[in-house]
């Protein structure tokens, strides 16, 4: 198959009105995976003090969405080339709608980890369906490059909007009210996207390959499931879970390549700017998942602040990741693309370097942290995603879309596998229980900084001081070692831009 895209036909029909409202109504869904990916962080404090989740289970209700959509996006992605893009778009709407709102009645920590996995088999369904149908609407280059560039920044959209909604929402109504910000966005959608989305598909895609999507999901779930046991307190399962997903993941390359019609085009993984500007994107998201899930407690249980002053104070990180997508794009047209993005991963690096070295104990420094944070990966995104979508051949746009998102939600669940396992594990090691604490209450506030909150309050008197005090001491040396960890991800991934995007402009004028 030819790996020429339609990024090479530079004159193609300009798209009229209708076009750029059907923009609008794709960003929706990717408005709202992100952030849901950021706002859950902020209800996690009110959800382990009302569940009482345990730190596995804590870690699963953020996981468990992520972990099942990315064993689904790309069995999604080619049944959306088969059966229409359109079409599998609005099944997903519909189901993520209605396990929204049966998420918002969890009686448990565990029915809720089941309902966050019910959202992430509706979820992949609407991913990849958002960036094949944008692209078959925008055929123009000039207008592509637009319509890219806004759609990649609804992603920085909603990690802007996740802490101030999530902030509100957390301060005046209970936290089951977060699942319902779904609810009138993927209304709009189910109202807006057959009157205006054009439905789109490959007008040759084979037959359904059945065991090829069995082998993906079989795949990727385990892989996505021993990264999360591995960095937590089962590393036998985790290792186990690992070589499941790679002797499967084997079987379904294998398969792909031997089939005249894969559901996957492995082919893209030669090229190198697909494949560096894969890990580019999974590290960014990586560090930047993990930076909020650590970021929102500390700024809520140690510094004391709301939700929604938590979420002011994260705001301008997130705004920042905005303008940075747009205002790289004048030094991608000058320069190469594997200049542009090492250097702009450094001012990430730098922010979390800022953590490591100064501790995360003043909140201003915090907040010029997430902002150095949201300038790295916010330019370098929008330039790595730019090369994904201009290496994929259009008819293949929903299976490619697939595997980009898939680089996403794995980052999303390193974000807070690995990182949060690392910072989870310090802080069980790191954490002394003072004199005086009763042992049941000790062993909740060595589960998480949650439950040492709470013990501390029952507990009250010096005592209870004290244990507040090592449980945020514990907590803020585990931040220091998660940041530089962060920061070390960051670092390789620029190595990996700068030998593999390439000697040509990342942006090509006119």
């Amino acid at each position: 198959m030819s790996l020429s895209t339609d990024a090479i036909a530079t004159d193609g029909p300009r798209a009229d009105w209708r076009g750029w409202a059907a923009l609008v109504v794709l960003m929706l869904p990717v408005l709202l995976v992100s952030i849901d990916n950021t706002i859950l962080n902020f209800a996690l404090p009110a959800i382990a003090r009302e569940l009482e989740p345990s730190s596995a289970e804590q870690l699963w209700i953020i996981d468990a969405y992520s972990l099942v959509l990315a064993g689904l996006l790309v069995t999604a992605g080619s049944l959306g080339d088969r059966i229409g893009r359109r079409r599998i778009l609005l099944i997903g709407a519909v189901g993520f709608t209605l396990v929204s709102v049966g998420a918002v009645f969890a009686p448990t920590s565990g029915t809720l980890i089941a309902a966050r996995a019910a959202m992430g088999v509706f979820g992949a369904a609407l991913m990849p369906s958002t960036m094949s149908l944008l692209r078959s609407t925008f055929r123009n280059r000039d207008q592509r490059r637009i319509a890219i560039a806004a759609w990649s920044g609804s992603f920085a959209a909603g990690g802007a909007l996740g802490p101030i909604v999530g902030g509100l929402l957390i301060e005046y109504f209970p936290w089951r009210s977060v699942f319902l910000i779904a609810v009138p966005v993927l209304v709009l959608m189910l109202a807006f996207v057959p009157l205006l989305v054009r439905e789109s598909r490959d007008p040759n895609p084979g037959p359904v390959d059945g065991w090829g999507i069995v082998l993906s999901m079989l795949a990727l779930a385990p892989l996505a499931f021993g990264i999360k046991e591995l960095a937590s307190e089962s590393p036998v399962a985790g290792v186990l879970s690992l070589v499941v997903g790679l002797g499967f993941g084997w079987g379904f390359v294998r398969r792909q390549r031997r089939i005249p019609h894969p559901m996957l085009d492995l082919s893209l993984f030669q090229r190198p700017k697909f494949t560096g500007s894969l890990i580019v994107n999974l590290a960014c998201i990586m560090a930047y998942i993990g930076f909020l899930y650590f970021a929102s407690q500390h700024l809520q249980m140690i510094a004391g602040l709301s939700a929604l002053d938590a979420g002011l104070a994260l705001l301008p990180g997130a705004v920042v990741a905005i303008a940075a997508g747009f205002a790289v794009v004048p030094f991608a047209r000058r320069y190469r693309a594997s200049i542009v993005v090492p250097v702009t991963l450094v001012v990430g690096v730098a922010g979390l370097v800022l953590v490591g070295v100064a501790g995360a104990h003043d909140t201003w420094m915090l907040i010029l942290a997430f902002v150095l944070l949201g300038v790295g990966l916010g330019a370098a995104q929008a330039v790595s995603g730019e090369l994904i979508i201009s290496s994929a051949p259009a008819e293949r746009a929903g299976a490619a879309s697939a595997i980009s998102e898939t680089a996403y939600e794995f980052g999303a669940v390193l974000g807070t596998s690995i990182l949060g396992g690392i910072l989870t594990a310090w802080y069980r090691i790191a954490l002394e229980i003072p004199a005086g604490v009763p042992g049941r209450l000790g062993a909740h506030a060595r589960e998480t900084l949650a439950g040492a909150v709470n013990a501390a309050d029952e507990i009250g008197g010096p005592v209870g001081q004290a244990l507040s005090e090592n449980a945020a001491a514990a907590f803020d040396g585990g931040v220091i070692a998660t940041s530089l960890i962060a920061a070390a991800f960051l670092v390789i991934a620029g190595v990996v831009s700068a030998a593999t995007l390439g000697r040509r402009r990342a942006v090509e004028p006119r």
